[in-house]
């Protein structure tokens, strides 16, 4: 398990999406509403499954288990279970305010932990999310807003524009607002508790559940805002850096060979900028928006860009 891997994306057409994914990124078997394309995923809600070569059809979660450390590398806390879930995601309206349960609460609501960061590749004008709550906030305070429609007083909110970036640990309320494309990157788990969705109705005249008293649960009340990092601009610069995984942003111009240690697979996502990637022999072309996966038993590969290029990496 030495060569890189492309994946089918796994579409989702929740009732916010846009079309931005296959407009931008020429995506023919994206539905009409495509909120988001989960890139590359061993979640059971949305496995992936390679595109090409001898492993052709297998899934991302049987081919953990078969490989472990060879594929996901040492550092991963269970070497048969994949780490993390990547993510584009095109909100034409706000997605719901919510939250994630971390690895101090996630038994208390009987759910998976899942830290997570944003990395914004499209804005439009007056587009902005949330991420924190203001100061003061208390339980009583936060249940009796969602109760009175008035949550969104108690949200910190961002403008936003290409090139920030978003740490949003377990634990922090959110929200994604209208206008944003994101490319996330997150712990492998689904596990959201939906704590207000701006009084919507669903087409067919209903309100979505929420998840009020697991939400109060999941909040960790010590969290400060989170604060955008804007790499717009930057070369060759780390974006995230947390315990569960390390976003890289690097600018390229010419051929570049990254060695590999064995700890850790590289997930590559161009962010602008055609790419061949090479590893152990074998040779595969990224477009914008294009996903692989260097298994961590590679020696080492090479991104040779067509013109300037912007990649983001993964590694846990």
């Amino acid at each position: 398990m030495k060569t890189p891997l492309t994946f089918y994306p796994v579409y989702k057409d929740y009732i916010w999406g846009g079309s931005r994914i296959p407009a931008r990124y020429a995506r023919t078997g994206a539905p009409k509403v495509c909120a988001e394309s989960w890139e590359i995923s061993a979640h059971p809600d949305g496995e992936s499954i390679v595109t090409h070569g001898r492993y052709a059809g297998q899934t991302l979660a049987a081919m953990t288990k078969h490989f472990g450390a060879d594929l996901i590398g040492t550092r991963a806390a269970d070497s048969k279970h994949f780490p993390l879930l990547f993510k584009l995601i095109d909100a034409r309206e706000r997605l719901s305010v919510q939250v994630h349960p971390n690895e101090r609460n996630a038994s208390l609501v009987n759910g998976d932990p899942k830290t997570e960061m944003w990395y914004v590749l499209d804005a439009q004008p007056n587009a902005h999310l949330y991420a924190g709550l203001a100061d003061n906030t208390t339980p009583h305070r936060l249940r009796t807003a969602v109760e009175k429609g008035s949550a969104e007083e108690l949200l910190v909110k961002f403008d936003v524009r290409a090139g920030e970036a978003f740490f949003i640990p377990g634990g922090l309320v959110h929200a994604i607002g209208a206008g944003c494309l994101i490319y996330e990157v997150q712990q492998n788990s689904n596990t959201t508790y939906r704590l207000y969705d701006w009084d919507r109705v669903t087409p067919t005249g209903d309100r979505r559940p929420l998840h009020i008293e697991k939400s109060l649960q999941a909040i960790d009340w010590q969290l400060s805002p989170a604060q955008p990092h804007n790499v717009a601009r930057e070369v060759d610069t780390t974006v995230v850096a947390c315990d569960f995984f390390t976003l890289r942003k690097r600018e390229l111009i010419s051929t570049t060979e990254t060695r590999m240690d064995g700890t850790s697979f590289h997930v590559i996502f161009s962010e602008r900028g055609r790419s061949t990637i090479t590893a152990s022999g074998e040779t595969i072309t990224l477009c914008p928006g294009g996903s692989c996966l260097i298994p961590a038993a590679a020696p080492s590969y090479t991104i040779e860009p067509d013109g300037l290029t912007s990649v983001l990496i993964t590694t846990l």
